[in-house]
């Protein structure tokens, strides 16, 4: 089960965190493997990796915010069967503390690149008679979240955008869902820990782990396996929807 054997999936920042997990498993399920991260030499270590335990994988340095870049990229790619829509960035403020340039910033990198990944993408999907897209949105697109206006906003708009592009795409055998994680333990969530907690940094993973029901933070592995299931052939009759993947934070947290 879960086979992705002549697959070829494309996954944006794929260098580290979530998205090295999902491409590592992709590759090992069979997968052909794209990784677009700004960090090119990063993703270069992943495409080592993968290429070591007898995977297929290439990098490509890309900006999700450039749109004729990623056009150029999945060009050269070809038809594809995946895209999974991983890269974006944080930001810790209210609305009243967040700048125009934070909230510009945030917009471009997560909704902008979004939307220009898969303006990439849906032309290879298409050409390919189908396929699926997976867009990781949070459980900040479902719940209130303190100084979190906005990311909120851009995972808001990832939420919005699965359902639009479910919609739009039924008749082209394009599935597109999203997934909401709560918090998760990456490289991403120790600099953002570091950066805004200095010399706090155990006290804040502590406060950050319990505040999800199950008393602790979800692994890379956990995120990447409801992936697979999504991006899988068994998951053919889902389209449309978003899976919290939270320790129980959004139902469970009263």
């Amino acid at each position: 089960m879960f086979s992705l054997v002549n697959k070829k999936a494309v996954i944006t920042g794929a260098a580290s965190g979530i998205g090295k997990a999902i491409a590592l498993l992709f590759a090992k399920q069979g997968a052909e493997v794209h990784i677009l991260d700004f960090n090119e030499a990063a993703a270069l270590e992943v495409v080592n990796e993968v290429v070591a335990k007898g995977g297929k994988a290439s990098a490509h340095g890309c900006d999700v915010s450039n749109q004729a870049g990623l056009v150029a990229i999945f060009k050269s790619i070809g038809a594809i069967d995946i895209l999974i829509n991983n890269a974006g960035i944080a930001h810790v403020g209210s609305l009243e503390n967040t700048a125009s340039e934070d909230f510009n910033r945030v917009f471009k990198v997560n909704v902008e690149g979004a939307y220009n990944t898969m303006y990439a993408a849906i032309p290879h999907l298409k050409a390919n008679g189908g396929g699926c897209i997976l867009n990781v949105a949070s459980i900040a697109a479902h719940v209130g979240l303190v100084d979190r206006f906005a990311y909120s906003m851009s995972k808001g708009a990832i939420f919005a955008m699965t359902l639009s592009v479910a919609k739009d795409y039924l008749h082209q055998n394009i599935r597109c869902n999203s997934i909401s994680p709560a918090r998760v333990h990456t490289p991403f969530v120790d600099g953002f820990i570091a950066k805004n907690y200095p010399g706090k940094e155990a006290e804040m993973f502590e406060k950050l782990s319990q505040s999800q029901p199950i008393g602790r933070m979800g692994s890379v592995e956990e995120i990447a396996a409801l992936v697979l299931y999504l991006c899988s052939d068994e998951a053919g009759f889902i389209t449309g929807n978003d899976y919290p993947i939270d320790g129980g934070f959004i139902t469970l947290n009263n």
